[in-house]
């Protein structure tokens, strides 16, 4: 059962208002007037897609004669940014890098678009082909000279062969684009490609000579946005800025809280000086990271560090106090339960009316068990807690059942039916538990250690007594 659904609404809004033009932003001065001639196809209409961070959107639309001929023309520029014209009849798509000329014709063969491209009046443009036409060639090399790596031991005279190959083609690869950057400095081009550069490896070595792979991949991580220039906008409209984003803190951190929250920090305070990269990094990660909506255990911990640093009053400028009030409620709820927090106590009324609480209860290990008596998931899981007590109430382990979002009548006949035999309180007012166990969708599960701190939570049945394993070989 969902519990507290506003949050994906509130961020949500405010992400859509990142796509819109904006009257802030300094556009290209030369009206829109290209055409296309795309050899091999005729007739119907083609459409010009863009980017913003992580969206594409349509921007235009043009027809298509029946000799492949497009125009594209408007009385204003086009944003500067990445985009593509897309024929929906032959699936046939051309990449455009447009900032000031706007004004240029491109000309190629539907079959081979990059390898036939000619394009006339737009240097950007020339440019991004050439890069396009040189890694078409060189990547086919790249993925043999892999593969042959991959067939030979490290120790081999043959992989020192193939990883001579390998290193050559990165020193071709590295010196095409150092020609980009020395000769067309200040172009579109050289900034997009030069913030899509990944940094390179560290050589950091462990006491014994050997490699020392996690610490060279945590140098690499944070070193990721140091080629984007935070204060040129055009690179939010080009695929870029989402794709390292993704990759730095989905695939090159550690999914745990404090990973992520630790390079989040890092990426935003860098952002701070680019309001419109601040805003977008922000609500992405506290989005991706929303509780329901990823398996790690602790999103919450996550979640309340976006809220308490970086949806405040004075930084999340595109927010009205009333959602930042809203959005700092929430975290402030969550904060008590976070995974490491000293667990808190709940006293409410059993169902004879007696008084029971958390701390009064000596086994080394307590599971609080959040439900409600209508919800589908709680039907499932209830009756594998209670197998799962029977065997480990011997072994010290304790439940300690809190049902929320129902009536007393209810709940009672609820814990007759269901066969808890362990403590269940209820509190109507909800003031025994606001606060205390934050829970968004219910069953919330929790896991509490002999030293009452919380070790585990967002659990099925079957996965606590892994947890307690855990903990105490910890010991």
């Amino acid at each position: 059962m969902r519990l507290i659904p506003f949050l994906l609404f509130i961020i949500s809004i405010s992400i859509l208002a990142c796509g819109a033009d904006n009257s802030n932003d300094e556009l290209p001065t030369e009206n829109a007037n290209f055409t296309l001639q795309l050899n091999g196809i005729g007739g119907g209409q083609a459409y010009l897609i863009g980017y913003f961070a992580d969206q594409s959107f349509r921007v235009d639309s043009a027809d298509i004669s029946a000799t492949g001929l497009m125009t594209f023309s408007r009385n204003k520029p086009y944003l500067s940014g990445f985009y593509f014209v897309y024929d929906p009849n032959s699936q046939a798509a051309i990449q455009l890098l447009l900032d000031k000329d706007q004004s240029f014709s491109f000309t190629a063969n539907a079959n081979d678009i990059i390898n036939s491209a000619s394009i006339q009046g737009n240097t950007d443009m020339e440019l991004l082909y050439q890069n396009l036409k040189f890694e078409g060639q060189l990547q086919p090399q790249f993925q043999v000279v892999g593969a042959k790596l991959k067939g030979v031991a490290k120790e081999s005279a043959a992989y020192q062969v193939y990883k001579k190959t390998q290193d050559s083609l990165v020193s071709l690869r590295k010196n095409h684009l150092q020609d980009f950057f020395n000769n067309y400095p200040n172009s579109f081009f050289t900034k997009f490609k030069y913030a899509g550069q990944n940094p390179e490896l560290t050589d950091v070595r462990l006491p014994n000579g050997q490699p020392d792979n996690e610490k060279q991949v945590a140098i690499y991580r944070y070193q990721m946005f140091d080629n984007v220039d935070f204060t040129d906008e055009r690179l939010l409209r080009t695929p870029v800025i989402f794709n390292k984003l993704k990759k730095t803190i989905n695939e090159l951190t550690p999914q745990n809280p404090d990973s992520i929250n630790a390079i989040t920090s890092h990426i935003a305070e860098k952002a701070l000086i680019g309001p419109e990269y601040y805003k977008f990094i922000v609500n992405w990660v506290t989005l991706n990271y929303e509780p329901t909506k990823t398996t790690l255990m602790d999103s919450e911990a996550v979640y309340v560090h976006m809220i308490t640093n970086y949806f405040t009053y004075d930084r999340a400028f595109w927010s009205d106090s009333a959602e930042v009030y809203a959005l700092q409620i929430r975290a402030n709820e969550m904060a008590a339960s976070l995974v490491g927090k000293t667990a808190p106590d709940v006293q409410a009324q059993d169902p004879n009316g007696q008084m029971k609480s958390i701390s009064e209860i000596k086994d080394p290990y307590i599971v609080v068990y959040m439900y409600n008596p209508t919800c589908e998931h709680c039907m499932e899981e209830t009756p594998k807690l209670v197998q799962f007590y029977k065997e480990w109430k011997p072994k010290g382990v304790e439940v300690f059942g809190i049902a929320v979002d129902t009536d007393v009548d209810e709940w009672k006949a609820y814990v007759k039916s269901s066969g808890m035999t362990w403590p269940s309180v209820f509190d109507p007012t909800n003031r025994a538990i606001y606060g205390k166990y934050f829970v968004d969708v219910t069953p919330e599960i929790y896991v509490i250690n002999p030293e009452r701190k919380i070790i585990a939570k967002n659990l099925k049945v079957n996965q606590i007594a892994e947890m307690i394993k855990r903990d105490k070989e910890a010991k």
